[in-house]
Formats: structure tokens, C-alpha cells, sequence
């Protein structure tokens, strides 16, 4: 997802890091980043090996105020208001102040995944644990959370001991329930910005496939909104060998599938980047029988929330014009329903992300420090930043393997396992934390700075 040009170029000039780190003036940074490294590593691993479910990072919660308070962070914790009944809000808040001057908000996301780790690491996760449904899955940090968690735990540190230089408050947030994208808005409707500052400006890092020690990020929009599609076709039921005595909601889902596929190519700007894809159809329970229902399941992405609200109309207009056109009474329309488990586009404010890059590039060297191109994944970061991006944010990229996996697997032509497998892992931890505490560090000095 971190793109070919991000990946070749890390791999030629990662031989000039300690050069180029040697020649920034955030030697004061380095110094105590060092001096930290034992203790972040070690943080890393134990979140590796105990990760939570989205909606149940009771622990991982409680490790991170504890860790905060005993920073001197103004935290408080259990905030989230969800609709759904019975979940606990577990997100965190931590404030420091220091005189007057902007607030930063800096997220880091504590959910693991429903996954069963087949790393092979020393601390990989043996967690095994109840979903909602009461289905037992194992667990895995298999994108990147125990990473972000480690790493805003050390910028905390960081940041504390070099209060001399910066000013205003930092605000740090550690947010449940990414993976689902309900943690985010949950966290919002539960007056986070009444209750704290509303920060002036907000950060967040994705550990990701690139190369360990180098950064990537994009200006605008970076990540696509994502919206979840249910669609019930609805049909009349019956023997399969009288289909003219049935409504066979079978055909009549087919030809919806392939009629969504029209939106993105014949409604929509090619300017415009959008995704709709029928992830999962259901229905029927045997060869001759007509069943009286099929069940649809769509993801969607964009960028712009005026493609987001064509798209999701024509999905409901199609849908409808399809039974209609087939013969299915008003009264049989199938059902189109969008889940309110949304997330909003992540959008890197251009203004921001121009002072950003350069912040990293001056510190870090332009050879660890690259533009990306957007990708159409979803995040719920967006959600601080409340609608039209009203808070400005910059998100970035850090990658995870050696330039010597990197390089083999260019060469072989093969794909490093990515977000989500249950292979995802840094090898080498190392260079991968240090850079996220680094890079966050340094954004945060920029911003605050006296």
C-alpha cells in the first residue's frame, strides 16, 4: 500500500540513515530516544503478545493511563459512547499543559484483530478469546496497533522531559475499536471536545509495508471513506422446477451485482476514485429450491463525500430498478441498508502536511522521507477532525521490514505480508518504533514550539 516508488527509493539511500541523523539538530532527541529503547522494545512486545479485541481493550487501556499518570498526564479514561448497548467506552485521554499556546491532539489506536498469529516470533499472541457473537477466535495485533500504542507511550516520555521546548497543551488520546471504526466516533459523541480542548491541530502514524526507518504520508485526501452496504433481495419462494410460479430473488441479485458495477464506471468521474465491491452474497439452502431471499454485502470507498452520497443513492436506485424492472411488486423492494459503522476519509490538510514533510525532511533526511500515493483503505482518525475536516490533521506512514527484505522480495517478485495477515510483524522492531517516536516527536516540537 506504501507504493513501488516509496519502496525502491528507501531501499538505495537507507545506507545514509546514521549520516543523515548524525547531521540534524535533534541530537537532544536521539540522545533520550536511546536511552529509552530497552524499555520501549520491551513495551512493543508485551502489547504484541496481549493483544484486545475491538470494544474489549480493558488491559491495554488501563496500561496506557497508567503509564501516562505516572508522567504527570492529566488523564482520564473509559471515555467512548457507543450505540451499541453494554459496550465500554475505553478510550483515553491525556492532557499536559504548559502555558499558553495551540493544543495538539496525537491518536494512537489499542485494538487487535480477530486473527491467529502465524509469525513465528518469540512473543507472538497465543490469545484466544469470546467475540460478540460468543464465537472463540484467536487474537493478533496484526496491524500495527501495538506499535502505535508503544510509540505514543515514548513520545509522551519524550515530550515530558523536553517541556523546556515547546508551549500550549498536548493532548494524547488512545482510541478502542479502530478495526470495527466505531472507537473514533464514539469517543467524539461522548463530548471529548467539551469535556477537553479542542485541539487546533491532530497527528497519527500507521505502522505499514514499507521500509523500516523511513516515512511516508500524502497531502489531501489519503485514505477513503468506507461505508458498509447491506441489501436484501426479496423474493417470492418455491420448487426449482416451476420458476415461472416464483419471484427467484437468485437472478435478480445477480443482475444487481453486476449492475453496481456500472456506478464507478459510468456515474462516476474517473477523476474521482471509488470503490464498490459485493464482498459476500448468500442465499438459498439447496439445488431445488427457490429461495425467498439474498442477502448482499458491499463495501464502499471515496474520497469526496458528494461521490460518497451518489454512490450510496445509486446503490439503493439500482437495486430497486432491478426487481422492479423483473417483475417484484412495491411491496417485495429489496431492503438497502448502510451501517452506521462508517468512517470518513482521512484527509492530510495541505497546508499542514507541506510544514509536516518538511519538519521530517530536515530531520530525518530527504532520503527516509517520501510522498505516497493515497490509497483506499479506511482509518477513523477522521473523526477527530469532525466534519469537513474542520481541525487540521496529518497523518503519516512508518514503515516495517529491512531494506534487505524489501530488495528480495522486489526481486522475486513476491508480496511481504501486509496489514492484516497473520504473518504482519516487524521483524526488527527497532527502527520502526524509534522513527515513529521520532518523526511524532519532532511534528509536536514544530507545532508547540517557543
Amino acid at each position: 500500500m506504501t507504493g513501488t516508488k516509496f519502496v525502491l527509493a528507501a531501499i538505495s539511500c537507507l545506507m545514509f540513515w546514521a549520516t543523515a541523523t548524525a547531521q540534524q539538530p535533534s541530537a537532544k532527541i536521539d540522545d533520550l530516544l536511546n536511552a529509552e529503547t530497552s524499555r520501549l522494545i520491551d513495551t512493543y512486545k508485551t502489547l504484541h503478545a496481549a493483544p484486545e479485541l475491538s470494544g474489549h481493550e480493558e488491559k491495554t487501556s488501563a496500561m496506557v493511563a497508567k503509564e501516562l499518570r505516572a508522567l504527570g498526564y492529566e488523564v482520564t479514561d473509559h471515555i467512548g459512547k457507543y450505540d451499541q448497548q453494554g459496550t465500554v467506552g475505553y478510550g483515553v485521554v491525556a492532557l499536559m499543559k504548559n502555558g499558553p499556546g495551540p493544543t495538539v491532539l496525537v491518536r494512537a489506536d489499542m485494538d487487535g484483530l480477530p486473527v491467529e498469529e502465524k509469525t513465528g516470533l518469540p512473543y507472538a499472541s497465543k490469545v484466544k478469546t469470546k467475540n460478540d457473537a460468543g464465537l472463540e477466535v484467536s487474537v493478533m495485533h496484526a496491524c500495527g496497533h501495538d506499535t502505535h500504542v508503544a510509540s505514543l507511550l515514548t513520545t509522551a516520555k519524550l515530550l515530558a522531559q523536553l517541556k523546556d521546548q515547546w508551549k500550549g497543551t498536548l493532548m494524547l488520546v488512545a482510541q478502542p475499536a479502530e478495526e470495527i471504526v466505531t472507537g473514533a466516533k464514539a469517543m467524539v459523541k461522548d463530548n471529548l471536545y467539551t469535556r477537553f480542548p479542542k485541539p487546533d491541530y491532530m497527528l497519527g502514524m500507521h505502522a505499514m509495508g514499507g521500509v523500516a526507518g523511513t516515512v511516508g504520508y500524502a497531502p489531501g485526501y489519503f485514505m477513503a471513506s468506507a461505508d458498509s452496504v447491506d441489501i436484501i433481495v426479496r423474493g417470492i419462494g418455491g420448487h426449482g422446477s416451476r420458476p415461472e410460479a416464483t419471484k427467484d430473488p437468485v437472478v435478480v441479485a445477480a443482475q444487481i451485482v453486476l449492475a453496481l458495477q456500472t456506478i464507478v464506471s459510468r456515474e462516476n468521474s474517473p477523476l474521482d476514485p471509488a470503490v464498490v465491491t459485493v464482498g459476500s452474497i448468500h442465499g438459498g439452502s439447496k439445488h431445488n429450491i427457490i429461495p425467498d431471499d439474498v442477502h448482499l454485502q458491499l463495501t464502499v470507498r471515496t474520497y469526496k463525500a458528494e461521490v460518497r452520497q451518489n454512490i450510496l443513492a445509486a446503490i439503493e436506485r439500482i437495486a430497486k430498478g432491478v426487481a422492479l424492472t423483473a417483475g417484484f411488486p412495491a411491496n417485495l423492494a429489496p431492503i438497502v441498508k448502510v451501517s452506521d459503522a462508517n468512517a470518513p476519509a482521512t484527509y492530510n490538510d495541505p497546508a499542514l502536511t507541506a510544514r509536516m514533510g518538511a519538519v521530517l525532511e530536515q530531520s530525518l533526511g530527504k532520503q527516509r522521507v517520501f510522498q505516497v500515493p493515497p490509497v483506499m483503505g479506511s482509518e477513523d482518525f477522521g473523526f477527530f477532525g469532525l466534519d469537513n475536516h474542520q481541525i487540521p490533521g496529518f497523518y503519516f506512514y512508518v514503515g516495517v521490514y529491512s531494506p534487505e527484505q524489501m530488495a528480495e522480495s522486489q526481486k522475486a517478485g513476491t508480496q511481504l505480508p501486509s496489514n492484516h495477515s497473520s504473518l504482519f510483524a516487524p521483524p526488527n522492531p527497532e527502527p520502526t518504533l524509534k522513527t515513529g517516536v521520532k518523526a511524532m516527536t519532532l511534528l509536536v516540537l514544530d507545532l508547540m514550539k517557543k
